[in-house]
């Protein structure tokens, strides 16, 4: 009963977090809401995503999803560190928009999702395997303990219309500050670090180039390509 009604209330704090939440950062394929921004370093990067919620706050990122069903959506998946307080109360997690509700997909060890470790980089391995444990009750007929290839069947041809990343259990632990990187949505991996541009040729940058756009013979031929306007940006 506890944790049920833990759960109850991170879902009025998630439907709160997607109402009130405003951009505070755009980047090419997702965007920043509540108390959520750039960090650095990333997992093995230079970047990564720090969600924060202190007391009834919230953090979360917002994905620039292309268009699928249900059954189209087979892989989810990120890296996470916890620096304040830990999983738990249905927080952190993902947010699948279905239908004008969720089907929440948590992060942590189930069935309980708490006590996650703090201080050191995880990754959560696939979260939609069809063995995978979702929620599905705000859905018809779905449940608590739903598996992904369960909710596949029932709900497979509705649209999937956004994916969040949310923390919002504050409220449970005074602060929970979660960083994430390297979030994977099907074949797309979200890595955070910003486009490149021609300064990044600069001081041997050019040299990190070694799949595309590069490689490049030099400084010289590296910053003509970004001046050149080929640059189309990165996630």
């Amino acid at each position: 009963m506890y944790t049920l009604r833990l759960t109850l209330v991170a879902f009025v704090l998630a439907s709160l977090a997607l109402v009130q939440g405003t951009t505070a950062s755009a980047a090419s394929g997702y965007s920043l809401f509540g108390d959520a921004t750039l960090v650095h370093p990333g997992n093995a990067s230079n970047t990564a995503v720090q969600l924060r919620s202190a007391g009834a706050g919230y953090g979360g990122i917002d994905f620039n999803t292309p268009a699928m069903t249900v059954s189209q959506l087979n892989d989810l998946s990120t890296d996470y560190i916890f620096t304040d307080g830990s999983c738990g109360g249905g927080s952190p997690r993902f947010q699948l928009n279905v239908g004008g509700a969720n089907i929440f997909v948590y992060i942590g060890p189930p069935p309980s999702y708490t006590a996650c470790p703090m201080n050191v980089w995880l990754n959560t391995g696939n979260l939609l395997t069809p063995a995978s444990l979702v929620d599905t009750s705000q859905l018809p007929g779905g449940s608590f303990y739903d598996t992904w290839g369960a909710a596949q069947l029932r709900y497979g041809g509705q649209a999937i219309t956004g994916i969040q990343l949310v923390a919002d259990a504050g409220w449970m632990f005074g602060t929970q500050t979660v960083q994430v990187d390297n979030v994977m949505i099907n074949s797309t991996t979200y890595t955070f670090e910003p486009a490149p541009t021609k300064d990044s040729c600069k001081k041997g940058g050019w040299q990190d180039f070694t799949s595309s756009p590069g490689p490049f013979k030099n400084q010289g031929d590296c910053v003509s390509f970004f001046a050149n306007g080929k640059n189309d940006g990165d996630n």
